[in-house]
């Protein structure tokens, strides 16, 4: 084995344990923030009692899941009811792999580690686990496959409520999936790439793609709400109709395998939308961290936690903030809404694209991404003002209320206080 590939296996190695690491840590700490940002929210405490201002409650919690009785239904199917939340933590797991999470390193270094020999890296470190040239194929990929768990777990269980979830998350999941599939076209004929690092690079050449693609980042960012099993859309473990729905019969580890993977699958999300539509790790108004260096290299990744950190809050802030929807509301509103949207707008987005690159002829990246963000301006206009009128955007009761169909609300009462 030659110096340069142990060096590339030794890197790799670490870099896998780093980000593991990191990500568990990250996800039992988010548990924290959740209810931290919901107290705050609510005007309460949240957790105060496990350690210094609660810190130690997801410590505290992570012993209790270990210790409580682990539960198997008398009438489950064994095998699959013990695999299903592998099932559905392994792709939230491994989407993380190739988020690239900074700008890659600059490392020559040759060393020699006892008996293992002699370890050589000369060039940039990607600040991903492995840098895949398909990373966004990837990504698309695997996330699809975490509803392969959830199902599992709802048929297993032998449970009807367990087993409606299961349902409910099959379909809410594929139905969706179309969607973020169609919405991120537009990010790969703009790019010409389907490396994320080239996309970012294409972001730091022009404007980052939240202007010039503001309907595949409405479009992408409701599809991700959906996949994530969050409120607006956590219909698959309604709590008010099918007890906790797919995981009614887990417990213990088991159950918690399921949050791991959701919170896993928050910070995938947020990291995909920083990646596709705010720059990646790239920091505005500046060419300061293009130029290579350790430096440059943590300020980036700094800027890039950053990001996801925001994004990671935002969902959270959805949750505290919507109600849940009908399950015909929500396949309405992808079957109905975003798909034809997220259709046309490609279609929009091609012909665009064609006009400013070779008929209008517009090399500078900056400048055609300003012709694209005012068009979208005009497209985001159209949809959310004009062609809504009321109907989709601001919910079903105005639309019934038009038909006639609705009861008249209910004079308001003056109360004497």
């Amino acid at each position: 084995m030659t110096p340069e590939l142990k060096g590339f296996l030794l890197f790799s190695v670490l870099k896998m344990l780093v980000v593991f690491t990191a990500i568990m840590v990250t996800v039992a700490l988010l548990t924290l923030m959740e209810r931290k940002v919901s107290a705050w929210m609510q005007d309460r405490h949240g957790p105060n009692r496990v350690g210094p201002g609660g810190l130690l409650q997801p410590v505290a919690d992570g012993i209790k899941n270990f210790i409580k009785e682990e539960t198997l239904p008398g009438f489950a199917h064994r095998w699959l009811f013990l695999l299903a939340p592998a099932l559905a933590f392994i792709p939230a797991a491994t989407v993380i792999a190739v988020i690239p999470w900074g700008a890659p390193l600059p490392l020559d270094v040759d060393f020699t580690l006892g008996p293992l020999g002699r370890f050589t890296y000369r060039g940039a470190l990607p600040l991903a686990i492995a840098d895949l040239p398909i990373g966004f194929l990837f990504v698309v990929a695997i996330t699809s496959l975490g509803v392969y768990g959830i199902s599992v777990a709802g048929w297993s269980s032998n449970s009807k409520f367990s087993l409606l979830g299961g349902l409910r998350a099959s379909a809410q999941l594929i139905s969706y999936e179309v969607c973020m599939g169609l919405s991120l076209v537009p990010v790969l004929m703009l790019s010409g790439n389907v490396a994320l690092g080239e996309i970012i690079g294409a972001q730091q050449a022009g404007l980052w793609y939240v202007g010039p693609l503001f309907l595949s980042f409405f479009v992408f960012l409701v599809s991700g709400f959906a996949e994530t099993n969050r409120l607006p859309f956590d219909l698959p473990e309604a709590e008010s109709e099918l007890v906790a729905g797919y995981h009614s019969e887990y417990s213990a580890m088991k159950f918690s395998l399921f949050f791991i993977a959701e919170y896993a699958n928050i910070v995938t999300v947020s990291a995909m939308v920083t990646t596709l539509f705010f720059g990646g790790w790239d920091i505005p108004f500046t060419r300061w961290d293009e130029q290579g260096g350790a430096l440059q290299t943590l300020a980036t990744h700094v800027a890039f936690l950053l990001k996801v950190l925001f994004w990671v809050f935002f969902v959270m802030w959805i949750r505290w903030t919507l109600p849940r929807f009908r399950y015909d509301q929500l396949m309405a509103l992808g079957w109905r809404f975003l798909i034809e949207l997220a259709t046309v707008y490609l279609v929009v987005m091609a012909v665009a694209i064609h006009v400013v690159e070779r008929v209008l002829g517009l090399a500078e990246p900056r400048v055609a991404a300003l012709v694209y963000t005012g068009l979208n301006v005009a497209l985001g206009y159209a949809v959310f003002f004009v062609i809504d009128r009321g109907l989709i955007i601001r919910g079903s009761r105005q639309q019934a209320e038009r038909a006639g169909r609705a009861p008249a609300r209910p004079p308001r009462v003056p109360v004497e206080v």
